[in-house]
């Protein structure tokens, strides 16, 4: 299809709500700054920005940028645009087979025109133990992170394709087994926070650095979770705060009605911290709620454990290493 026909369907589509669903552009079976994809990119933003919507719209990358991409950019009224720099500093070109040296590059373009609409995000991922977390690396990172507007680390999703790779071309195992979530090992947290202990625009999760970026409180709500705040810009810390609405097991349904996917949803909690729900067989419907709430919504099958910041509970504490 076209562009223009596909952005008719993404915002007649019944998930999609004006000025409030984020949206990712090619992020998944593509690279949106590739020569061929590229204008495909800008045609996108335009017609989103020509209907005067003001969603935030993620765009990630690890592809050379020009002054050309901050320009057009730039002509862009409405959007709230982050650029998301996906850089690991891996230099197995078995795993990293695209230099992290180019993102980095490009970060540091982007970034420096001092008046731009557009903001900056240096996505620190994935980290691996014995790959990318030597003191080396975290030092290189945290330099880079200085040009960004914020900065979000995570770790693997350590899924059973990718554990067969590994096995294939005879690269050392990073964890014993796989999981649905991202792993982060609690000490690798530790020795992130410590080499970034001298900056307060650090961040475990992307919808929080975005949305600081753009000064907005967290359109994930994820300020009900405290211990993911504990590293957050005390002015962050208050905008989110003062936005946080827990909603009512009520309010819970009554967005869910407008979903045939949620007609055997079931509120089974609500609290500070998040709304506890069942009946959503999948993900979609789930995120839809909490970006229509702003509030966290969770799925019974797959609690979040404290601490864990929504990852794998693999590499802490009473949990296999």
């Amino acid at each position: 299809m076209s562009d223009a026909e596909a952005v008719e369907e993404l915002v007649a589509h019944r998930y999609f709500q004006p000025h409030v669903t984020p949206i990712q552009l090619f992020n998944r079976a593509t690279e949106p700054f590739l020569p061929k994809v590229r204008p495909h990119t800008f045609a996108v933003l335009e017609n989103l920005d020509a209907r005067e919507l003001t969603n935030h719209v993620l765009v990630i990358t690890r592809h050379k940028l020009t002054d050309d991409d901050a320009d057009q950019l730039n002509q862009l009224r409405h959007l709230k645009v982050t650029l998301l720099f996906t850089y690991s500093g891996i230099d197995n070109p078995k795993i990293e087979p695209y230099p992290s040296h180019i993102a980095a590059e490009s970060l540091k373009l982007m970034s420096a025109p001092e008046v731009r609409k557009y903001r900056t995000v240096l996505y620190w991922r994935p980290l691996v133990p014995g790959l990318n977390d030597t003191d080396e690396h975290l030092a290189t990172a945290f330099e880079l992170s200085k040009h960004a507007d914020a900065t979000v680390f995570t770790g693997l999703f350590y899924r059973g394709e990718i554990a067969e790779y590994y096995k294939a071309n005879g690269i050392p195992e990073p964890y014993e087994g796989t999981a649905r979530r991202k792993i982060v090992p609690e000490t690798l947290e530790r020795r992130v926070l410590d080499a970034f202990s001298s900056t307060t625009a650090l961040f475990r999760k992307t919808s929080c650095a975005v949305s600081y970026a753009h000064g907005l409180p967290d359109y994930n709500g994820h300020v009900g979770i405290r211990e993911l705040c504990d590293i957050c810009p005390l002015s962050q810390l208050e905008r989110c705060l003062n936005a946080h609405r827990v909603p009512s097991a009520e309010q819970v349904r009554d967005v869910a009605r407008v979903l045939p996917e949620a007609r055997e949803l079931e509120v089974v909690d609500i609290t500070g911290r998040a709304a506890v729900v069942s009946g959503l067989w999948e993900e979609q419907p789930r995120y839809f709620l909490q970006h229509a709430l702003g509030f966290q919504v969770h799925d019974e099958r797959h609690p979040h454990h404290a601490n864990r910041h929504g990852r794998a509970d693999i590499g802490w504490k009473g949990t296999p290493a």
